[in-house]
C-alpha cells in the first residue's frame, strides 16, 4: 500500500501525529468489529439489537446523543454500522472469543509491525481485559489505540480485499510485514464495503453522497478520552474512493461527522477537480 501523503496540522507542534500519534479510534474501528461478526456467521442483513443503553458488568454504554430513534430496535447489521449504533455492536459481540477483535484487526493489517520507511506506528488491540474492556474495544474505545496511518491502512485493506504494509512511494520497496492470523478475504471486504457505503447513503456520512467521482464509502468515529462530564472527544473519519483510502483525525473535536467530516469532504472534492 503506497502512502501518497501524510500531513499533521499546526496543533501537532512539529510532531507527526499522522504516523506516530496513537489514540482510541472510536467508531472507525467498527468495520473491524463487523469483520469479527462476519467471521462468527453474521451477514450485513443479520438483525442486531440497537437499544438506548446496555449494561456490561455494571458499566452502562449508550449511543451518541443525537442517535436517530428510527434506527433503534432490531436492525440489520448494515444499519447498525451506517448509523453507528454502539449498543448493537456491544450486544452482538458478547459471545465472541476474547481474541476475536484482535484477530480481525490483524486481518486488515492494523496491528502489523510498520514498514513505512519512516518512523511510524500502527495500532494495538489487547486481548487480556475483562468483559467491560472487550465491550469498549468493540466500539474502538478502552485500550484499543491506532494512528491515523493505521486506520488508513484498515480502509485500504477493505478497499482492495487484502491487507498490506503501508510504505511511502518515495522509499525503496521493502518486505511486507507479516500480517498474522487469517487475512481478510475478498468476500469479507466486499461485505464491509457495502456497510461502509451505507454510512454514506443512509447513515452518518450522508454529506459525502454528492462528492464527484467514484462512490465514496466511509465510517465516522468519535472517541472519548480523559475526564470531564462529558469527557472531551477525538474526531475521526475513514473513507474509500476507488483505490484511495483516507483517514482524518482531529485530536479535540465535537464528533467525527461534524469535525473530521468537513475536512474529509474538502479533501475529496479538491482531488476530484
Amino acid at each position: 500500500m503506497h502512502i501518497l501523503a501524510a500531513a499533521s496540522g499546526a496543533g501537532s507542534e512539529g510532531y507527526s501525529t499522522a504516523t506516530l500519534g496513537q489514540y482510541p479510534p472510536g467508531s472507525t474501528f467498527k468495520p473491524v468489529t463487523a469483520l469479527a461478526l462476519l467471521r462468527a456467521g453474521l451477514r450485513p442483513s443479520s438483525p442486531v439489537p440497537c437499544d438506548k443503553s446496555i449494561i456490561i458488568d455494571g458499566r452502562t454504554f449508550t449511543n451518541y446523543s443525537d442517535y436517530p430513534s428510527s434506527a433503534r430496535g432490531s436492525i440489520p447489521l448494515v444499519t447498525a454500522i451506517a448509523n453507528s449504533c454502539n449498543t448493537a455492536m456491544i450486544s452482538a459481540t458478547r459471545s465472541l472469543a476474547a481474541d476475536s477483535l484482535a484477530q480481525a484487526a490483524a486481518a486488515v493489517g492494523l496491528t502489523a509491525p510498520p514498514t513505512a520507511g519512516i518512523p511510524a506506528a500502527l495500532g494495538t488491540v489487547p486481548t487480556d481485559g475483562g468483559k467491560v474492556d472487550f465491550a469498549a474495544a468493540s466500539i474502538g474505545q478502552g485500550k484499543v489505540v491506532a494512528t491515523p496511518l493505521a486506520m488508513a491502512t484498515v480502509a485500504a485493506a477493505i478497499a482492495r480485499g487484502e491487507p498490506g504494509s503501508p510504505v511511502f512511494v518515495t522509499e525503496p520497496a521493502t518486505e511486507p510485514a507479516p500480517i498474522g492470523g487469517r487475512p481478510i478475504t475478498a468476500d469479507e471486504a466486499k461485505a464491509l464495503r457495502s456497510m461502509m457505503r451505507a454510512v454514506v447513503t443512509e447513515g452518518s456520512a450522508r454529506f459525502l453522497a454528492s462528492v464527484p467521482g467514484k462512490p465514496v464509502m466511509a465510517k465516522t468515529g468519535t472517541a472519548e478520552y480523559g475526564s470531564g462530564n462529558p469527557p472531551p472527544t477525538h474526531a475521526w473519519m475513514i473513507a474509500i474512493q476507488g483505490d484511495l483510502a483516507v483517514a482524518v483525525f482531529v485530536e479535540k473535536g465535537e464528533s467525527g461527522s461534524r469535525t473530521a467530516g468537513p475536512v474529509l469532504e474538502d479533501f475529496l472534492r479538491r482531488i476530484a477537480r
